[in-house]
């Protein structure tokens, strides 16, 4: 089962493809909620790298690598990855008149309903949004 998530960030394709690839970006918008974080991330963007982004709980309950390989990129286009369990990941990014359009395409795992997967999703992708409007207004 694929689950799709999507959010409009107003900027320009440059600055959200770079906000979202870029490991010092990323552990500034990649959390569900203000009681999680993403205190390191690594990403090697080519066909065949890999990326590694730690998430965890600020109270220091629990925490996870998300982790997987990249299989294809084309620049500010598309990401495709497979998780290191074996789901596939799709990324897009599209130019729209209101900002960057981000849909992100996933297989759904079996431990979670697929309305929580996609409601954690969800709002991972909004703080990407939003943090990249910011960091666009920044400059």
């Amino acid at each position: 089962m694929k689950i799709t998530v999507e959010a409009v960030a107003r900027t320009d394709l440059k600055t959200a493809w770079s906000a979202y690839n870029t490991p010092d970006d990323i552990t500034q918008w990649n959390s569900p909620s203000d009681d999680w974080h993403s205190p390191r991330s690594q990403v090697d963007l080519r066909e065949g790298g890999t990326f590694n982004t730690r998430m965890e709980a600020k109270d220091g309950s629990m925490g996870f690598d998300f982790e997987g390989t990249y299989t294809r990129v084309v620049p500010q286009k598309l990401i495709e990855y497979r998780m290191g369990d074996g789901r596939e990941v799709a990324v897009n990014f599209e130019q729209a008149p209101e900002g960057v359009r981000v849909r992100v395409a996933f297989d759904a795992e079996s431990e979670n309903p697929a309305e929580v997967q996609q409601e954690g999703w969800q709002a991972i992708l909004d703080s990407f949004a939003r943090y990249a409007e910011a960091k666009a207004g920044a400059r």
